[in-house]
């Protein structure tokens, strides 16, 4: 019934049919009010010309009688942008009076207010509905959430603007510190952030940018928008930054280092051939006692995984049978397009491993060190105590 009424208004509102201020109180406020229970004749309850001290409100919806609940402000078609301020001129006797709703309407746009909360207008608005554009069982939905009579009366209504209110406010200091926390993380160099940025280009390219180069990108691309970062020293730490020391690379050394150019699925020496003398930087793993040299941190990730499966045939099998990997994907599975769903551009970045299954390889070090971590779960053994990996 009341997506009905909600859906014969927007039909009437395109055709022009609500004139003035009056023609919007009796055809959209009260026929609405009527739907969702108020009893409109009762003067008592819905109060229309509510009289205040140097002023009416257009209407009060009271409960019990005589006592406002939430009062509603009415305007001519098209006049109710900026017409905020007429309301909120009574926001201390809606304080005083325990008013916990104010609604500005012009029979179109439907604004709904927590008046008690602080900030302009906008921050105090919890809902803002456009009965010709707003889906037509969303706009009913919201109606009944907020002006439904019983659940004015049982304070349920009041209780769901608060929740949504919460909800915006919620949202809005995400939104804020969305490109705070961007600009942090740069500017302070933010090891993990680096590494994910290098080791994407790595795969796109081959090549492996040292962490400055991507410290400086970033930097360049974002300092358009937001201005001169502050320097690292001028940030503070923050409770995820890497507290490791980083080597800095001097301003006149080159900003690239040359790397071998390493294939986009590599086929990595297995355990029992031992790659003496190819491991950069000790780059590998220990596993039993035993150093197995890698060249990268997806070999490492590789030659883990065949190693536990020379260890336990059904290691793989079990690993992929694991109900969840990833947030998104799959790290092992039989199938390699599973690896990356939504993403087939990705696939080559995968490697067939000697049982037959494909192993994903778009990895930052963070990320090989949690599969490795699940790895070992799998296998029932210690990360950290019967295997360790060491990735740069």
């Amino acid at each position: 019934m009341l997506e009905q009424d909600v859906s014969d208004i927007r039909e009437k509102l395109r055709m022009g049919h609500y004139r003035d201020e009056s023609d919007v109180s009796q055809g959209i406020v009260l026929r609405l009010l009527a739907t969702l229970g108020w009893p409109i004749y009762d003067t008592q309850v819905v109060c229309p010309e509510y009289a205040l001290e140097g002023g009416r409100v257009d209407f009060a919806f009271c409960h019990p009688a005589n006592k406002p609940r939430i009062f509603i402000e009415v305007k001519r078609v098209g006049k109710g942008a900026g017409a905020e301020h007429q309301l909120f001129e009574y926001a201390s006797y809606m304080f005083h009076m325990g008013v916990q709703l104010a609604v500005l309407t012009d029979g179109r746009e439907w604004s709904f207010f927590l008046p008690a909360r602080a900030g302009s207008y906008d921050e105090r608005r919890v809902c803002k509905l456009d009965l010709s554009a707003s889906d037509t069982a969303e706009s009913a939905r919201r109606f009944e959430r907020y002006l439904r009579y019983e659940a004015v009366c049982s304070e349920e209504a009041f209780v769901a603007a608060q929740e949504d209110y919460r909800d915006i406010v919620r949202e809005r200091e995400i939104q804020e510190a969305l490109p705070k926390a961007w600009v942090k993380l740069v500017a302070e160099e933010n090891r993990t952030l680096l590494d994910a940025v290098a080791e994407y280009v790595e795969g796109l390219c081959g090549y492996r940018p040292i962490p400055d180069t991507v410290a400086r990108f970033l930097r360049d691309t974002i300092q358009p928008s937001w201005g001169p970062l502050p320097s690292p020293a001028q940030v503070p730490a923050s409770p995820t930054q890497q507290t490791a020391p980083r080597d800095k690379k001097p301003p006149s050394k080159p900003t690239a280092r040359p790397r071998r150019k390493v294939a986009p699925t590599p086929t990595p020496p297995t355990v029992s051939e031992k790659v003496a003398g190819s491991s950069p930087a000790g780059v590998g793993f220990v596993l039993s006692g035993e150093f197995v040299p890698c060249r990268s941190g997806r070999d490492v990730l590789i030659n883990v995984i065949e190693a536990l499966s020379e260890r336990d045939p059904s290691f793989v099998g079990n690993f992929v049978a694991r109900p969840r990997h990833g947030r998104t994907r799959r790290y092992i599975a039989r199938d390699r397009n599973e690896l990356y769903p939504g993403h087939p551009d990705l696939i080559k970045m995968s490697h067939q491993l000697r049982s037959g299954y494909w192993i994903g390889l778009n990895f930052s070090h963070q990320s090989i060190e949690s599969i490795v971590k699940l790895a070992c779960e799998v296998a029932g053994i210690g990360y950290g105590t019967d295997l360790k990996i060491t990735l740069k």
